[in-house]
């Protein structure tokens, strides 16, 4: 094709988990790709009180540690420095503000059609986010009722007055209700409690155990082992379990059950109940964003099956940064670094 840019390996996404993989090729030809402006624009905007749920001492990427006290929780926009520095100490070849419109083979090899031209590679190792998802009933909700996802929340002044849903009580939507309720919002917090650490992870025992939790989800909780299976079964339909906060932490949001439909415009609960709120935001996770890639095994919100990242019916893609890609960790930052460092080794020279 010509005018196309040629590499080894194209990485889409220059978030942690494309960084990651941009360390393990070093050496070899590769470029990353990252729709935003900047690198960590990603995290800057995160809500504006977001911190990461877990310590700074596991918030690095290889070869670097993260520059703060390593039992502290860094706000998104110093993780979202770190990743700029990385890059640039790194010396990686991140070529941002480029969306990328389609993904294709061409026989030989693939194909990226990109805001700033055509890029063919041997190999791509898909690092993307995904898109916020909410449920279909959703927009069935009475339109005087707004409606956003926790990607776009940013804090509690910025929504209208009134009562507020959060649907979804894993981290992120318990962390929001519990900044909404000391706001003074009467704040209703949708869903089945996940359970919590059994400590406190900033006090002095989980800095005991914190190395041993690491070394059990790295390990012991793989697709290869069962109580890996199992967890990794539990996790796909539900939320982990709080890092920060316990149950008694949200003595000041009003716990309702599951969301699970629309009565009369207004969220229907499992009891039966309706809730009369004036805001839902929804804590409802995320689902690949496939409409871009025409390949064999993408589907609306579906991706192919892999093999720790090794898309097992197309030679030479690879997916990163999936939750329990291989591991429990692999939903951590410094576990994404694991899943890419297997990558990278199995990658064709």
């Amino acid at each position: 094709m010509d005018g196309a840019t040629r590499v080894g390996t194209l990485v889409i996404g220059g978030g942690q988990a494309g960084l990651a993989m941009g360390y393990h090729l070093a050496g070899r030809s590769f470029l990353i790709l990252d729709a935003h402006e900047r690198i960590g624009d990603s995290w800057r905007q995160r809500w504006d009180s977001l911190r990461l749920f877990t310590p700074a001492r596991y918030d690095a990427l290889p070869g670097q540690p993260f520059p703060a006290p390593a039992w502290s929780f860094p706000t998104h926009d110093e993780f979202a420095d770190y990743l700029t520095g990385y890059a640039l100490r790194r010396r990686l070849p991140v070529r941002t503000g480029t969306t990328v419109h389609r993904l294709w083979h061409n026989g030989t090899r693939y194909v990226a059609d990109t805001s700033a031209g055509p890029v063919e590679a041997t190999r791509v190792v898909l690092a993307t986010g995904r898109a916020p998802w909410v449920p279909e009933f959703a927009g069935r909700l009475d339109a005087g009722v707004t409606q956003l996802h926790a990607a776009d929340y940013r804090n509690p002044s910025a929504l209208p007055p009134g009562a507020v849903l959060v649907v979804g009580a894993g981290n992120s939507g318990a962390t929001i209700a519990l900044e909404l309720a000391a706001a003074g919002r009467r704040t209703l917090l949708s869903g089945r409690h996940p359970g919590h650490l059994p400590c406190r992870i900033d006090g002095p025992t989980a800095r005991t155990l914190a190395p041993l939790v690491l070394v059990t989800y790295r390990h012991l909780l793989t697709v290869r082992t069962p109580p890996g299976r199992a967890v990794r079964a539990h996790l796909t339909a539900h939320s982990g379990p709080l890092i920060r906060l316990h149950a008694s932490d949200l003595a000041a949001v009003h716990r309702v059950p599951r969301t699970v439909g629309v009565r009369d415009g207004q969220p229907l609960l499992a009891d039966g109940s309706t809730a009369a709120v004036s805001v839902v935001v929804w804590c409802t996770g995320y689902r690949p964003d496939t409409s871009w890639i025409d390949l064999p095994g993408f589907g609306p919100g579906t991706e192919p099956p892999h093999r720790r990242g090794v898309v097992t019916a197309q030679p030479g893609l690879h997916l990163l940064g999936r939750p329990f890609q291989y591991s429990a960790a692999s939903s951590l930052i410094a576990g994404v670094a694991h899943d890419a460092a297997y990558l990278a080794a199995h990658l064709d020279p």
